[in-house]
């Protein structure tokens, strides 16, 4: 098949334009069928239960209090404490049979024979289903004594603190704040099973499953299922006819010169980028540290190997799950994002032999407005949640209470003015490419990754802390989702193109081609794929069958990378023992690996809406998220870095050995957590889920199982590894900037890559017909 460079560009940007209309139609959809909070809520005697104010101070309570890092609500957050959605379902049904034991039978529940309690069951359930959506909900007796027993449970819980769940005193301030907490659970509790107008579903397409309230997957689900497995094989067969169809280069090492390290002149700018990579590779220690006090959490969770008795320091008061939990989140965000926009900031000047004026003073401004960021953001949060601010400043200084977008409105203003000045200074940086290249080229490629990141890292500011938690959810989704499955595999896929031409292992013109194509691939699922998130979450049922096909579809793309990645491998492998970039092309290879595995394996078996219905918010979403996150993207980071540092440090003390150590401890580390604990645990839960209810599955009395905190402690294997890992690694990088070279090129010098980049650069030939050379 004949095509051109700019033919795939223009269906790239084609692909990107139809799903800002469709994501820009389902923001118009989602408005407008999410569920409202009814004005009033009453009982038999028109007495008022509950207002949409104590609900809306409820999400506040919720938000402020960082319980979204401690639990989770609709199926997202947390998997420490219970889903509280499924919690409050689950509890009002067991109260609204109570209540009815003792009204007619003057007995507990439990003391009542199998018929009996059986006839209680129903009623139960056929109350909670018949309930009506409104601007006033109508409670009976029944469910007016158990929101009042919800609300004292929640008081017990999260003011008073309960120790043995791992929730410390004053969790939150007030008894009056738990209160309204407990309403804001309630009415996502009330939209899981009422049912939307003009349908025979809930808001949350019946999730959670709860054979007490009557929630259960319907048909819908299972044929989206059965569609989706289908459009899975269907889909890769396209994929692959597509992908033979165009004839994309792979890397070759046979016959390149390959720049050793010490050939290539650098910028004062380029010695700065390393600074990125130090204080990447220190994060990286720190998070690993809090994931280690979080996993010794489920077994231990009201202290920390016996410390409060030896030296008197209450670790739970201090660094409560919901602090540490949030650090450790936004620490792996803040790591390898940092080490990736190191990595823009010196391939500019690799790629184009130029250091625009004032570049390494300006990069000096971004490393200090990325500190001050890190460090009032991580800060905020313990302050935020800890009620040190009053007023509106808990969300715009201290902690928004949103997982992965924790950090208070200001700092994430300070990040992305941050996001931008990187694109900018990266665009300064490749100017001599970007003048000569047509806008599909590989510099212009970066600068729409890097102007990708701050585009839906905007959709963050679309929502207060008085928006509707369903809208809110589905800007946030856009946020987390977007950047992994589209902005995120596109950035990867440019950056690692570019250390190929850098390598001079690939053409600059077939890079261009191979970086195209798999974008459009990833681009043309990944984004609206994100709609898997909204299928419990009260959003339109139309993101059901869309977010089955697109979720499916991400999976492909995968496959891909991973071919291609398999191709980078031989070239290294057959670039000889003296290949002077393989260690770096170790931690790339292994992050496309886990890539494939992490979010394409995991990801799609939790995707299918028959699983997710019953898994979403368990310890599978556990081993997805840590195979793709840190296997994917946290890999890729510390190969970029390896390569940073092999050309910035002396030839004379270059040393691997440490990063050997460093890539085997976290690889291993990484697959004894997932295969030891996190998917046996996840598939347990599975069951529990199955068959006993969503909320069983999510239980204190499931965490504390014999098996499952056996299982818990065989996570300490793979935790220690990775530990030590990072601290080799972050070891490793600050010994080599002991010993860095010398700035030696000025703005206007070039180098072996510079010469043979713009030597083969010819604007004539861009538009003919792409093949082997183009």
């Amino acid at each position: 098949m004949q095509v051109t460079r700019k033919q795939l560009a223009t269906f790239l940007a084609t692909i990107f334009v139809v799903n800002l209309i469709v994501m820009g139609g389902g923001a118009w959809l989602s408005y407008a069928n999410s569920p409202d909070i009814p004005d009033t809520i009453v009982g038999p005697d028109s007495e008022t239960v509950a207002t949409s104010e104590d609900v809306q101070d409820g999400k506040a309570v919720f938000q402020e209090n960082g319980l979204m890092n401690q639990g989770s609500i609709l199926g997202r957050g947390s998997y420490y404490d219970t889903d509280y959605t499924a919690d409050t379902l689950d509890s009002k049904a067991e109260y609204m049979r109570d209540y009815y034991a003792q009204e007619r039978h003057d007995e507990n529940y439990s003391a009542l024979n199998a018929s009996v309690q059986a006839g209680i069951d129903e009623q139960v359930r056929q109350e909670l289903q018949d309930s009506e959506y409104g601007s006033q909900v109508q409670y009976s007796a029944a469910e007016v004594y158990a929101h009042q027993q919800v609300r004292e449970d929640y008081v017990e819980r999260y003011h008073e603190g309960d120790r043995e769940r791992g929730i410390p005193a004053g969790q939150i301030e007030s008894a009056e704040e738990a209160e309204e907490f407990a309403d804001f659970a309630l009415w996502t509790a009330w939209i899981s099973h009422t049912e939307r107008p003009d349908s025979s579903a809930s808001f949350t397409n019946d999730w959670p499953y709860s054979p007490a309230a009557g929630n259960d997957a319907g048909g819908p689900i299972m044929t989206w299922s059965v569609i989706a497995m289908v459009l899975l094989v269907g889909g890769a067969g396209a994929a692959i006819w597509l992908y033979q169809s165009v004839d994309l280069p792979e890397p070759e090492a046979d016959g390149a010169s390959i720049p050793h390290p010490s050939e290539i002149e650098l910028t004062p700018s380029q010695l700065l980028s390393t600074r990125f990579v130090l204080i990447g590779a220190l994060l990286f220690v720190a998070q690993t540290f809090l994931g280690g006090l979080l996993a010794h959490y489920y077994i231990e969770r009201d202290g920390f190997f016996g410390i409060q008795e030896l030296i008197g320091v209450d670790i739970l008061q201090w660094l409560p799950w919901s602090i540490v939990r949030t650090w450790h989140v936004d620490l792996g965000i803040l790591w390898i994002a940092t080490m990736w926009l190191g990595a823009g900031l010196f391939l500019a000047p690799l790629l184009t032999g130029r250091e625009p004026p004032k570049q390494a003073l300006y990069v000096k401004g971004l490393v200090g407005a990325l500190l001050v960021v890190a460090v009032g953001g991580l800060a905020g949060i313990w302050l935020g949640i800890n009620n040190f601010f009053d007023g509106q400043l808990w969300w715009l200084l201290g902690n928004e209470g949103l997982e992965y977008v924790e950090i208070g409105r200001i700092w994430q203003v300070g990040l992305l003015v941050g996001f931008l000045g990187w694109t900018a200074l990266v665009a300064r940086g490749f100017k001599p490419l970007l003048d000569r290249e047509p806008r599909y080229g590989l510099a212009h490629m970066i600068v729409y990754a890097g102007g990708s990141i701050g585009l839906l890292f905007m959709a963050g500011f679309l929502y207060t802390p008085k928006t509707n938690i369903v809208v809110t959810e589905f800007w946030r989704w856009w946020v987390v989702h977007m950047w992994v499955e589209g902005v995120f595999e596109f950035f990867i896929l440019v950056v690692i193109a570019l250390t190929l031409v850098s390598m001079n292992l690939l053409s600059k013109k077939s890079a261009e081609k191979a970086v195209i194509f798999q974008a459009a691939l990833v681009m043309g699922s990944g984004i609206i794929g994100v709609s898997h998130h909204y299928w419990w979450a009260g959003l339109p049922e139309v993101w059901l069958p869309i977010g089955s096909v697109f979720s499916t579809i991400e999976f492909i793309p995968l496959l891909f990378i991973l071919y291609e990645a398999l191709g980078q491998y031989r070239a290294m492998d057959s670039a000889g023992k003296d290949f002077p970039y393989r260690m770096a092309f170790y931690f790339i290879v292994a992050s496309s690996v886990w890539n494939f595995f992490g979010a394409g394996v995991i990801g799609f078996f939790i995707n299918l809406p028959i699983i997710s219905y019953y898994e979403t918010g368990t310890y599978l979403t556990v081993a997805h998220a840590h195979g793709a996150m840190f296997g994917a993207f946290g890999l890729l980071a510390m190969g970029m870095s390896v390569y940073i540092l092999r050309v910035t440090t002396r030839a004379e003390s270059w040393t691997t050995r440490r990063l050997r150590w460093s890539f085997w401890l976290c690889n291993l580390g990484l697959a004894l957590m997932i295969f030891l604990s996190l998917l046996p645990v996840g598939f347990l839960q599975l069951e529990v889920g199955f068959t006993q209810g969503y909320a069983a599955s999510r239980s204190l009395e499931f965490y504390n199982g014999e098996l499952i905190q056996t299982l818990f402690w065989l996570r300490m294997p793979g935790d220690t590894m990775l530990i030590a890992g990072a601290v080799l690694f972050a070891w490793d990088v600050v010994a080599k900037l002991l010993f860095q070279r010398k700035a030696t090129a000025g703005e206007s010098s070039s180098h072996v890559i510079a010469d043979r980049i713009f030597g083969d650069s010819d604007p004539s030939d861009v538009v003919d017909p792409v093949s082997d050379d183009d």
